[in-house]
């Protein structure tokens, strides 16, 4: 059987990491087969289900580079690919089941449900199912309906045995049948629940693979009983390890980012998200960390994939997307800084190209997410600095700055060339004819221009600032040490 796998999530809120790369996955596995993948969108909780939703998780997707083959905007011959639009699918599965013997109605309301839990609760039994409506009568059946009541159709769970599967992650995985209960398969307001809605999907798109987050583990089961009933051979298994905060805890939005695009929103590419992702649980030889989306889609593989939990590191994807801002060519690394800047809302209309590519070079390796732009280069962006509390506190340590800064303004001013080379050459002079180590000399300037103790070099600082605004901070920060330097000392 060819190699056919699906993303199947549910539109009601953002596409977050951990559903991310359960879609990187699958796709990852699809192409490494020569597979298909697809996309289908789980949208049976009315309540919760928006269209808003769904377009965050295809844009999401898009995003990150991923493609389907099948699904919503590509079409196939498997679909409709929103569950909203299979009823009559499950209509007939249940009607299958039913003859079978395999589900049953059952008319209890909510109110004697949570009377049955409780009861159990206070016997120190576990709260589920207890069957009560296996055995209904036609009459007993009639009568219900009678009273206006609308059934819900519960599995018919076997009385023992075991549903055991070989999971290409974790190895054998078996629940005993007993410990289950008769699950509900379609609701008293006739929507199917996802465990069956997800099994006549996945028997209809011919699914071979279901690659999906360990905590469908519990699921597995339940489906693989359906899967029986309907004499439908199982796709195979494999149930990817948790990702876990920084604290141990199971990743959520408290560790930061609510959604995938918001890491984009926080200066973090594409590039760099997909090969984070990948290594969530996956490792191809424990060395090899960097790869391109079609590198990974050459040498991945299930077998590959841990069972034990991975840790999302912010640090280590920084690092990630620093490689991978490194790798872009140059006019690619301009373009996605400049969209970053204006998508923050910064006015570079008046800002020439040459001066964008040099802002940028100058960021160097320093531009390790693209929101260091705003950060490391902020100085540059700004009309006025602002000064970190700190570097500012070691500028008034720093003896006779004032006099240092404002010899620099000069020193800038007579410079009539502007260019960088007279630049450098202007104030290394200064500091052989003040006998100032060329260091002393800088490290107020740094502070005085961009308001950091760390910076690009101070020539492409003093040129990306230009002669003018160069001269104002450098002597506007020198009254203001004059004024509080003293005070500071004393």
């Amino acid at each position: 059987m060819s190699v056919r796998v699906r993303f199947a999530p549910s539109p009601t809120g953002f596409l977050h990491v951990g559903g991310a790369r359960t879609a990187l996955f699958n796709q990852l596995f699809a192409r490494s087969q020569g597979g298909v993948f697809v996309l289908r969108i789980e949208d049976t909780d009315t309540e919760r289900s928006t269209d808003t939703s769904t377009q965050a998780i295809f844009d999401a997707l898009r995003w990150l580079g991923l493609t389907w083959d099948e699904g919503p905007g590509v079409g196939g011959e498997h679909g409709p690919y929103f569950q909203s639009e299979r009823g009559e699918h499950y209509l007939a599965a249940l009607r299958r089941l039913e003859a079978a013997g395999a589900a049953y109605p059952a008319y209890e309301t909510p109110e004697e449900l949570e009377a049955m839990r409780e009861a159990q609760t206070q016997r120190g039994e576990s709260p589920r199912y207890d069957g009560r409506a296996r055995d209904l009568s036609g009459a007993e059946r009639a009568a219900f309906e009678a009273a206006g009541r609308r059934p819900a159709w519960r599995f018919r769970l076997p009385a023992s045995g075991e549903t055991a599967w070989d999971d290409i992650v974790r190895g054998r995985i078996a629940f005993q049948n007993e410990v289950l209960d008769d699950f509900v398969l379609v609701r008293s307001d006739g929507l199917p629940t996802y465990n069956f809605a997800c099994v006549v999907d996945d028997i209809a798109m011919r699914i071979s693979h279901v690659v999906r987050g360990d905590d469908h583990i519990s699921n597995t089961p339940r489906q693989l009983l359906i899967y029986s009933a309907l004499a439908a051979a199982p796709p195979r298994f494999a149930h990817a390890s948790m990702i876990l905060g920084p604290d141990g805890k199971r990743l959520s939005k408290r560790h930061g980012a609510t959604s995938v695009e918001a890491f984009g929103e926080q200066g973090i590419v594409p590039e760099a998200m997909v090969n984070f992702l990948a290594l969530l649980g996956w490792a191809l030889d424990g060395k090899t960390e960097l790869f391109t989306l079609a590198e990974l889609e050459r040498v991945f593989t299930l077998e590959r994939v841990g069972a034990n939990p991975a840790v999302f590191d912010t640090a280590k994807l920084e690092w990630i997307n620093a490689q991978h801002l490194k790798r872009l060519a140059e006019p690619d690394r301009i373009a996605r800084v400049t969209a970053f800047l204006r998508a923050r809302g910064h006015d570079l209309s008046g800002r020439s190209e040459a001066w964008i590519r040099e802002f940028v070079h100058a960021l160097g390796d320093r531009l390790k997410t693209l929101a260091d732009a705003e950060t490391v280069g902020g100085f540059a962006l700004a009309e006025d600095v602002t000064y970190e509390p700190d570097a500012w506190a070691s500028l008034l340590q720093r003896p006779q700055a004032d006099d240092k800064l404002t010899a620099l303004a000069g020193a800038i001013a007579a410079d009539s060339e502007g260019s960088l080379a007279s630049i450098e050459a202007a104030i290394r002079a200064l500091a052989a004819e003040r006998g100032i180590k060329f260091g002393d000399l800088v490290a107020p300037a740094r502070v005085a221009l961009t308001g950091r103790s760390a910076s690009p070099g101070i020539f492409e600082v003093v040129h990306l600032l230009g002669r003018e605004q160069s001269m104002a901070r450098l002597r506007a920060a020198a009254a203001r040490w004059a004024a509080e330097a003293p005070a500071a000392a004393g």
